[in-house]
């Protein structure tokens, strides 16, 4: 659809409905993973079931970006499912908010949700039978869903929208077909030259991410590319130009506003609001930055239980923390609940009490005022503007707000500030201590922020957060810092431990915490080969094609050793089961390490977790046999190093002039890890297919090589599901840089890389080296 020249209506239309499709099958999986009961008892008499799921999700996240109580929740869900009062609505609400976050699904984030729920409801309306009485269609939706079911008419149809002014859907070059020639020559000379498609692509490829698959929208950027390409061009020439050039050069830029306002931005202010954020999101600048400091900042968040979720009482985390806060002479502290940005406040005067349940949380002034300057103020002083103990019988009008002070240094502070400013209001919670030192909630109030404000706040936060950490991906670690009591308990040298998993039930078998025990894995003769056959390939005086060779022999040494040791006996025995470990990895590249690891041990017959919450983000569970995770470590000591060089090296040689060097470098690695990981699917491959040969022709085996894998690997997924019985998929991976295909080949030519191993020759045993 991108390349279509004159797109018509039809097309633009169908794209934009498949996208639809597509995203509600997402968010009904969504359902259907972290709410289970819930999805069961959806109804079958609302049409599509996929649709129904989905809409029902995103009403679900925008009541908790609503900050409404659970209790609202189950209200237009008894309505919305027959006989729903029968069932446990509350614990199934409460089951998947806690859920949400972990999903990682961007639709479902409190400033994205009441836009997917809007979008939504819309396009469950368009499928909708009529009777032919639309007031009283409209009327029975209404009552059905509890919610006012979206009806515009530019929204059904925004590709349309440029027939208003008597013009169709089309691409800059048609348009400027109908310019006189003067014009018409010059911007198809412009529009057709190497460079404007090549930015046009790079548009695409840098803000593709962020539109979520959406093939119009994609459309709309890339002609947006190609129109500044044109203004770009014509700027540069009219500066310097003679004055009969000039006056040209501006009819030439009356056409494009021409285009621009005729065409294009018709199209785009007709679409829903959704759409035109996730538009708006894409492009460089602060809300783009915005939304990579968000998505890094909920991936290093510990999302709270289900008990976070009641309305009748407190959780157990905010009421040690409202204890913690008393001890220390404090009243006043932030947070995040899922993906809503929340102040607790304990309420510590009659006054202050008064001033809570009158509390109104309208935007006449900001309900949350940030000072952002050096002195620092006691907010226990300042809530709702009161004053001193001197000023507590005078009268007084409660001015509604609390001031909150940010630190310039505290990353965290200012990614709830940018969250804050997102979603444009945050949730209070109004604490209050009872006698016996406990405390309950007395009011939980959606606190709303003036749009100025917002403006404001998101210059300043990102500011800071630009020179506090310049890039997202280095987020958690600067978080994690500044949580840390200062001491390191951990030896990063040694990058591989187990992991006493506090999931893990009573009176499991796994190994506690300690040092790795010796294993029975490669046998040292063939380690020593392997290891001998990866010097030989990352020798600096082998060529390219000698230095592959070697790889591919080492490779193809482990493949058959591993499928040799799964052969010897049919069965799994008891010396045999699967084992498990945590591996712990380290800068640079850490999420890339992740992946090439995951990567290479999934095509050695091992499966990985990521274990997930704020301490486990740098590392992988392992799960595979003893052979298959050995090979793993082999190979990935190697190929991790041979990666990190082979970037810096690609960054040198090949970068774009004016492209970020750590987005060209992650997109590098994600084409080398695709590489690297088929070439060792291709060997194991070959082994697998010689020793079916060798066993037809010695008659060894009643079983075939690849039901003995395949049933090794069920035995190894049987035995991660034992201890992930729940488990969420991992968000899709985002790129910015254009390396991927560099990455492709240099992993295809194996490029030549540093040394992988240390020997230790008294103990005789490779020490891998992070």
């Amino acid at each position: 659809m991108s390349g279509t020249d004159g797109l018509p209506e039809e097309v633009f239309r169908q794209g934009r409905a498949h996208w639809l499709e597509t995203r509600a099958g997402d968010l009904a999986g969504v359902l259907e993973t972290a709410g289970p009961r819930l999805y069961e008892l959806l109804p079958g008499d609302l049409g599509d079931r996929t649709l129904v799921a989905a809409v029902t999700v995103a009403r679900l996240a925008a009541d908790e970006a609503r900050a409404q109580p659970v209790a609202e929740s189950v209200g237009w869900l008894e309505r919305l499912i027959p006989g729903g009062h029968l069932h446990d609505l509350a614990g199934a609400v409460r089951e998947l908010r806690s859920r949400l976050a972990l999903s990682g699904e961007p639709a479902l984030w409190s400033w994205n949700a009441e836009g997917w729920e809007e979008l939504l409801l819309w396009r469950w309306r368009r499928v909708q039978p009529r009777t032919g009485y639309p007031a009283g269609d409209f009327a029975g939706w209404r009552a059905r869903w509890s919610a006012e079911i979206p009806w515009n008419g530019e929204i059904d149809s925004p590709e349309s929208m440029p027939r208003r002014h008597g013009r169709q859907l089309l691409t800059p070059a048609r348009f400027f077909a109908g310019e006189p020639e003067p014009l018409r020559l010059l911007a198809q000379a412009v529009l057709d030259a190497p460079g404007t498609a090549a930015a046009a692509q790079d548009a695409v490829l840098l803000r593709g991410e962020h539109l979520q698959g959406a093939s119009h929208l994609v459309w709309l950027v890339e002609q947006q590319a190609c129109v500044e390409q044109l203004e770009g061009w014509r700027r540069r020439h009219q500066a310097t130009g003679s004055e009969a050039t000039q006056a040209f050069l501006a009819e030439l830029s009356e056409a494009v506003k021409r285009y621009m306002s005729l065409v294009l931005q018709p199209v785009v202010d007709a679409l829903s609001a959704c759409e035109r954020a996730l538009l708006g999101d894409s492009k460089h600048g602060a809300r783009r930055s915005a939304a990579d400091y968000l998505d890094a900042f909920l991936d290093a968040q510990e999302q709270p239980g289900e008990e976070s979720w009641r309305d009748e009482r407190l959780s157990a985390d905010v009421e040690q923390q409202a204890r913690e806060r008393v001890e220390l002479g404090e009243t006043t502290w932030h947070g995040m609940l899922g993906t809503v940005p929340v102040w607790y406040r304990i309420v510590t005067s009659r006054e202050e009490r008064a001033a809570a349940l009158a509390y109104s949380g309208k935007p006449s002034t900001s309900v949350v005022r940030v000072r952002t300057g050096a002195v620092l103020q006691d907010v226990s002083s300042d809530l709702f503007g009161l004053g001193g103990a001197g000023d507590e019988h005078e009268e007084w009008y409660p001015a509604p707000g609390i001031e909150i002070d940010y630190t310039a240094d505290s990353a965290f502070d200012l990614c709830a500030l940018l969250a804050v400013v997102q979603l444009g209001h945050a949730r209070m919670e109004f604490l209050i201590r009872r006698a016996d030192g406990s405390f309950q909630r007395l009011r939980s109030v959606r606190a709303r922020v003036r749009e100025d404000d917002t403006v404001a706040w998101r210059r300043w936060a990102l500011g800071v957060l630009s020179e506090l950490v310049p890039d997202p991906e280095d987020l958690a670690d600067v978080i994690a810092r500044e949580e840390d009591d200062g001491t390191d308990e951990s030896d990063p040298a040694d990058a591989w431990t187990r992991f006493d998993d506090p999931t893990t039930p009573s009176g499991s078998d796994r190994p506690g915490p300690g040092p790795r025990p010796v294993r029975d894995g490669l046998p040292d003769a063939l380690l020593g080969k392997v290891r001998a056959l990866l010097r030989k390939a990352e020798n600096p005086g082998a060529t390219e094609d000698e230095a592959r060779v070697y790889r591919d022999k080492a490779y193809e040494l482990m493949a058959k050793y591993g499928i040799e040791q799964a052969m010897l006996g049919d069965d799994v025995t008891e010396s045999e089961r699967p084992v498990d470990r945590i591996v712990d990895l380290y800068p640079p590249y850490v999420k890339e390490g992740r992946r090439l690891l995951a990567r290479i041990g999934y095509e050695m017959r091992c499966r990985s977790v990521y274990p997930g919450g704020k301490d486990n983000r740098h590392r992988v569970h392992l799960f595979g046999f003893e052979t298959d995770l050995q090979a793993t470590e082999v190979l990935f000591a190697s190929l991790r190093l041979q990666m990190l060089e082979g970037a810096d090296r690609a960054d040198r040689l090949h970068r774009p002039a004016g492209e970020d060097a750590r987005a060209y470098k992650r997109s590098w690695m994600l084409g080398f890890i695709r590489e690297v990981t088929v070439r060792i699917s291709a060997a194991q491959r070959t082994a697998s297919a010689a020793a079916e040969e060798g066993s037809e022709a010695e008659g060894t085996s009643s079983r075939s090589v690849a039901l003995v894998l395949a049933d090794r690997t069920t035995v190894v997924e049987a035995r991660l599901s034992d201890q992930y019985p729940k488990l969420n998929k991992t968000r899709p991976t985002k790129f910015k840089g254009t390396g991927y295909w560099q990455g492709v080949a240099d992993g295809r030519d194996a490029y030549i890389g540093g040394s992988a191993f240390d020997f230790d020759e008294e103990n005789r045993t490779g020490r891998l080296t992070p």
